[in-house]
This record gives C-alpha cells, sequence and structure tokens, in this order.
C-alpha cells in the first residue's frame, strides 16, 4: 500500500506546484495537496495564523483516514508541517502514522528571514486591491533561478494572482514573523532541501535555522534552483525524494490500520500517543551505533535473528534499539551480581561472541544454547562462563522488550493495553463512588 503524502505549498502558491512531482512520485507515495487559507479555492475565514493554519491541516489528515502518511511542506507549507509533525509526534493533536517530513526551501520554525525592503514592496502589492499580473509574474520570477517555462510559468503567475490580499498580507505581516522554536527536536525522519539560488532561505538558512530541529533529518541542495523547487526542478526534487523515501522510510513494520486508528483515539492519552509515534518511526539502517562499535552492532543483530526471529522483510532492528537504549542509560535498574554496568557488560559479550556470529545463526544458535547453558567458556574474554551466562538473560529481555514495544507488534499478539481511557478523567471501566452510593449491581435493600 503506498503511503499518502500531504503536501503545503508556498505563500502565493496552491497545491497545484505540486503536480509535476505527484507524477513523478506515483508509485513511491501518493501526493494529496491541501490549500491553505487564503491560497488556491480555500477561503481565508478559517484563519491565516500558524496555528490555525496547522488546524487546518490536521483536520484534512484526520478526515482523510490515512494511518500512514508523510509532510511535504514549501517554504509558508514547511513551517506549518513542521508545527503538525511536532504536535503529532507528541501527541497532542490526536493523529498517529507520521512517517516522514520533507521540507522544500521551508520557513523556519523561528522567524523567517526576510529582506525587510521586498518585505514592504510585497505588502504594497496587496494594499487595496488583488496582486495584479505583473505583480504576481515579478514575484514568480524573482523567486525562480532561470524563468519557468510557458505553462509552469503561467500557472504560477495565476496561483500569486488568487491569493487572497489578507492572507498574502497576514503571512507577511504575522506568520513568517511567529516564533514556535520552543518545540521539542522531532525524531522523525526528515529531508530538508534548499535551491542552491535561493535567498533567505537558501542553504545556509536551512542549515542554520531548520536542520538542527530534526534529530533524524538529511540536508541536500538543488543546483539550478532558486526558492520555487517544485516548480523549477520537479525532477531533480522528485528524485531526491523518492531516494530518501526508499533508504530511510520504506522498510521496518507499518502499524495495521485498525490499531492506528485505535492509537489515534480519544480512548487513547497524548502521552501514550507519542510513545507509540516515536517507537513506530522506522529505523535507519545507515545509522551509527551510539554505544556499540559497528562490529559490536552486527553481532547483536545476529544475536537478534536468534532470539527474536522476525518473519518477512520488514523487520525491526531491535539491536540498534538497545544500542539507543544503552547510549540513552535507560536500562530496567536491574543487573546481575557480578556484572559490569551495562554498556560495559555487552561490549565484552559481544566482543567475545563476535567470532561464533561470524561463523552463521544456525552456529550462534548452538553458541547461545551453551552459552545459558553455562557450559561456554570464551577463550581470552573478560567475562567468565556465568557472567556470560547472566549477561545472555539480561540481553534476551532487552531484545524482546524492543520487540514487544513496537506498536505494529503489539497489533500481532492483539494487546490494546495502550488504550487507556484518554486524557482527563479516566474511568477505566467502572465509577468510583462515594459513601452510602449503591453499585448498580447490588440487590434493593443492600445499602453501605
Amino acid at each position: 500500500m503506498t503511503a499518502t503524502a500531504f503536501c503545503l505549498h508556498a505563500l502565493g502558491s496552491s497545491s497545484e506546484e505540486f503536480a509535476a512531482l505527484r507524477a513523478r512520485l506515483s508509485g513511491t507515495l501518493d501526493l494529496v495537496g491541501i490549500d491553505l487559507p487564503g491560497f488556491g479555492t480555500s477561503s481565508a475565514v478559517t484563519g491565516t495564523t500558524v496555528e490555525e493554519m496547522a488546524v487546518l491541516v490536521e483536520r484534512a489528515i484526520g478526515t482523510s483516514g490515512a494511518t500512514e502518511w508523510a509532510l511535504v511542506g514549501h517554504s509558508m507549507g514547511g513551517k506549518v508541517a513542521s508545527v503538525v509533525a511536532g504536535r503529532t509526534m507528541s501527541g497532542a493533536n490526536g493523529l498517529f502514522g507520521l512517517r516522514a517530513v520533507v521540507l522544500l526551501a521551508a520557513s523556519p520554525l523561528s522567524p523567517e528571514p526576510m529582506d525587510e525592503d521586498r518585505r514592504a514592496s510585497m505588502l504594497a502589492w496587496a494594499a487595496d486591491h488583488e496582486i495584479g499580473p505583473d505583480e504576481a509574474a515579478e514575484f514568480v520570477d524573482a523567486n525562480t533561478a532561470e524563468q519557468l517555462p510557458p505553462e509552469p510559468h503561467a500557472m504560477a503567475v495565476h496561483d500569486v494572482q488568487r491569493a487572497d490580499p489578507a492572507a498574502w498580507t497576514a503571512w507577511l505581516l504575522r506568520g513568517s514573523r511567529e516564533d514556535w522554536s520552543d518545540l521539542p527536536d522531532n525524531p522523525a525522519p526528515a529531508l530538508v532541501l534548499a535551491g542552491a539560488e535561493d535567498g533567505d532561505l537558501g542553504p545556509d538558512a536551512q542549515q542554520r535555522l531548520t536542520l538542527p530541529h530534526w534529530s533524524a533529518g538529511e540536508f541536500d541542495v538543488v543546483p539550478g534552483a532558486a526558492h520555487l523547487l517544485p516548480w523549477e526542478q520537479p525532477e531533480a526534487v522528485a528524485d531526491r525524494i523518492r531516494s530518501f523515501w526508499e533508504r530511510r522510510v520504506a522498510h521496518g513494520p507499518v502499524v495495521p490500520t485498525a490499531s492506528a486508528r485505535v492509537i489515534a483515539s480519544p480512548r487513547v492519552s497524548a502521552r501514550n500517543r507519542a510513545v507509540l509515534a516515536a517507537r513506530a518511526l522506522p529505523d535507519d539502517p545507515a545509522a551509527e551505533p551510539r554505544a556499540l562499535t559497528r562490529t559490536q552492532l552486527d553481532t547483536l543483530r545476529a544475536l537478534a535473528r536468534v532470539v527474536v526471529p522476525q518473519p518477512g522483510a520488514d523487520t525491526i532492528d531491535v539491536a540498534l534499539r538497545v544500542d539507543g537504549q544503552l547510549a540513552a542509560g535507560q536500562g530496567d535498574g536491574w543487573r546481575p551480581d557480578g556484572l559490569p554496568v551495562d554498556a560495559e557488560a555487552y561490549r565484552a559479550a559481544l566482543d567475545a561472541l563476535a567470532p561464533d556470529a561470524a561463523v552463521s545463526d544456525e552456529h550462534l544458535a548452538e553458541v547461545l544454547s551453551a552459552v545459558d547453558a553455562g557450559t561456554h567458556t570464551p577463550a581470552g574474554g573478560v567475562l567468565d562462563a556465568e557472567q556470560l551466562r547472566l549477561w545472555s538473560e539480561d540481553a534476551g529481555v532487552d531484545l524482546v522488550k524492543q520487540w514487544l514495544a513496537h506498536p505494529a507488534t503489539m497489533a500481532m499478539i492483539d494487546y490494546d493495553g495502550f488504550a487507556n481511557g484518554g486524557d482527563g478523567v479516566r474511568l477505566q471501566g467502572f465509577q468510583l463512588l462515594g459513601a452510602g452510593q449503591r453499585e448498580a449491581w447490588e440487590p434493593d435493600g443492600v445499602t453501605r
């Protein structure tokens, strides 16, 4: 099933700016454009603040029923997309299923850098009338590295002309200046693109103002483009999005639709939804280990294949997740007597098992059976047979825990204990009784 990418356009544009990308990404992503208030066919009456635009987008995503989706935000739409993504990962907006974010010459979460003389000129265009054709053409030409071909140029100019002057003005005076930079860094995979010849929102601004908000973000520059990336270089932009999606996102299990809808429902608290949203994100196959060496991580992956065999190709990288747990010091608080601290014990044990893991998974399974029996003594290792046995028990628990913690696994085993009544008063299947009250099942005449 193809994931849906909800696309948010730039100032003076509309969902039409993604038409060329939509055709080129068919089969990889299903692009759905959303006209922001006052642009395209959308009325400005729903509100033009960043908050109001984000709410409109969140409602559109919720109404769509999509449970595996991404966000693509261009310029103004990039700021809105970043806010929606932040509130999704925090669990606050009731959405679930975000897989990744693509930001094209994005307006940052902080106030957007903009030349004040240019801001004043653009405000003047919409001061007392709709933006005229000459002014619209000037805007498009000023934001492209070279003049667009006739058809896309005409479409881009038409979009600027039909922009609601109030929405245009509101972005320049208020929306672009809003500061949302206090949102927590977002763990979702993110692709940040900049046009090589863009001005205020070019490569330097994107690396300095946008990329730092994405802990799993990557950055690239599109040659031969300024600010209107989807119009100028649709082929190059589509190629970069496709590569990003296939490398970073299109692997690992996807939470089934029914379970995803339960997680997005009011029966699940925002805090639980946030935890599950982070766990559902795809693992980065190219990520460098944080607590282990690359060889130790590969050995742990071999161990995981034996301890937690996962059917199919879409597997959870439980070894990488244990490495993250070790780096963050998030163990269960228990340590078998006689073992060093968790990270040191893992390093020593994995070094001892590396030669066996290099043979085959079948050979490693036999070795682990001997380890669990306490009869395998690693040659020249730091740990003795008993210490290795104790570590193996601990590591097995960690690997299984990471597998069970994924919401796709929870769906597979029909676990829904996270649906604990949502936020606010939680009845949990019963009501609190006061003195003198009677439970509904009690027969008449029974008092307390």
